[in-house]
């Protein structure tokens, strides 16, 4: 298990860790055989490659020390999700990024959403109450809480907790999504790992919570729908899956094509959400060499969607020669309408970092964006341990790795490992949330990336993929 908790991929906080970490061991122990031979042996000869140039490390404050999680951004301004609860960086200057404040909620996960002055923080860890300084409970207490907290960030120095949703099992991650109209948006909830046990999370959990949030009256917050999403039950039968289909583990949505891909541990599916209050499941797919689905990324047109697979739940090192490319990878898909006024998904390839990191590292698929280069399909993505990496996937068929972050102290005896959760493109920069480092700030120098520096947005949250061309 990595020195920073992984994410509830199969290792979260629901009571589940132990059983997660048992499969996953098992699941190697099937791979590898009695015992890993791949050599612990560092990755590569630096630190960085030749078009990425490293500007600023932020160190995790005192407050929130916790594991570093997602990330968000507004204006000038990056949101840092943390297990602790979150913190502000005023990112104006890149090159020395400042933090503005550290907000002390936890409650596990704290993925982030922000949208004006609100911001959506993800609650995936029993607590007495949904009040800040409530201590945690087990979940079995039927009167613990978990779901989704709202605060009010317009004054960045000194956020303010508005309300709470509860959710059933949760909230692992959220989306945020415009609603029919702009008084009201919506926030998707994924959640998972259900038990007879749980008396908040109860079986068969197939759904996903839908919360409506009045932009005026945010404290009026409430769960409108919880569509289920696999009426006949999601996969559970294929060999090798880390968690079978119970729900979902992330949702990215497209709202220019009304679309939305979900990963959800057994099955990557297409949603039409030109309803967003009640979305449709389109297509569903399924891949024998995936363990977990984990997250989804369209590509600026649509016409492709990258799946990550999250093998081994973040406790095991999978960034190994006897691992493989196909398991622990990407998988990209092309993506069109069907005749029936649904949607095909058509398996194109794996990508995967071939920068073999050996077997003490936990080194796995994680969260990422596009690059916004007009009319190109590249993307930064963050592995764990394997660091960051920068992917041209123009050809669909033939994916392949054009530059890299991996912090390792193989490499360089003075510098901290990384443990990155998630890597994202914001405004002519890249933002890593580093589970053990910090944020780190990376300039991407490769001139077939140079476009995205025309792109510009006011918000970005990853998961409520903007449509980009130049100068906007």
């Amino acid at each position: 298990m990595p020195a920073a908790p992984p994410s509830r991929a199969g290792l979260g906080p629901r009571g589940v860790t132990a059983v997660a970490l048992t499969a996953a061991a098992t699941l190697f122990a099937g791979l590898l055989g009695p015992a890993a031979a791949y050599a612990d042996t560092p990755p590569s000869d630096s630190v960085t490659s030749d078009n990425v140039e490293h500007l600023a490390n932020v160190p995790k404050p005192d407050a929130v020390s916790n594991t570093n999680s997602d990330l968000a951004f507004t204006g000038d301004h990056v949101i840092g999700g943390n297990y602790d609860g979150f913190v502000i960086y005023d990112v104006a200057d890149p090159e020395d990024p400042r933090i503005v404040s550290e907000v002390v909620c936890p409650g596990g996960q704290g993925d982030v959403s922000v949208s004006g002055d609100l911001l959506y923080f993800a609650v995936d860890s029993p607590r007495a109450n949904d009040e800040c300084g409530a201590p945690a409970v087990p979940v079995t207490d039927p009167n613990g809480f978990e779901g989704v907290r709202i605060f009010d960030i317009s004054d960045k120095a000194n956020p303010q907790y508005v309300s709470a949703v509860r959710t059933d099992c949760g909230s692992h991650t959220l989306t945020l999504v415009p609603g029919a109209d702009p008084s009201t948006e919506l926030v998707y909830v994924s959640s998972y790992a259900p038990s007879v046990n749980f008396p908040n999370c109860q079986p068969p959990h197939d759904k996903i919570a839908i919360i409506e949030v009045p932009v005026d009256d945010p404290g009026s917050a409430a769960i409108v729908n919880e569509p289920v999403l696999f009426p006949d039950g999601g996969n559970h039968d294929q060999p090798g899956l880390l968690r079978p289909t119970e729900g979902c583990h992330d949702i990215t949505v497209h709202p220019a094509k009304d679309l939305a891909a979900g990963a959800c541990m057994g099955d990557g599916i297409i949603m039409d959400i030109s309803d967003p209050v009640n979305p449709v499941v389109t297509e569903v797919v399924q891949d024998e060499n995936f363990a977990f689905w984990h997250s989804a990324t369209f590509t600026n047109n649509a016409e492709a969607v990258l799946f990550t697979d999250e093998l081994g739940g973040g406790g095991a090192a999978t960034c190994t020669e006897e691992i493989g490319p196909e398991r622990g990878a990407n998988a990209i898909y092309s993506l069109k309408e069907s005749p029936d006024g649904g949607h095909d998904l058509e398996f194109a390839s794996y990508f995967k970092i071939d920068r073999h990191q050996g077997d003490q590292q936990s080194c796995v698929a994680h969260n990422g964006s596009l690059i916004p280069v007009p009319g190109k399909n590249y993307f930064v993505q963050s592995w764990y341990q394997g660091g960051i990496s920068i992917i041209d996937f123009n050809d669909l068929s033939n994916p392949r790795e054009i530059g890299y972050f991996d912090p390792d102290n193989r490499i360089d005896p003075d510098i901290e490992n990384g443990s990155t959760w998630s890597a994202y493109y914001y405004n002519g920069h890249v933002y890593s949330s580093d589970m053990r480092r910090g944020l780190d700030v990376l300039k991407l120098t490769d001139p077939r990336l140079r476009a995205a520096e025309r792109v510009t947005y006011e918000e970005f949250n990853p998961q409520t993929q903007p449509v980009y061309r130049p100068g906007r």
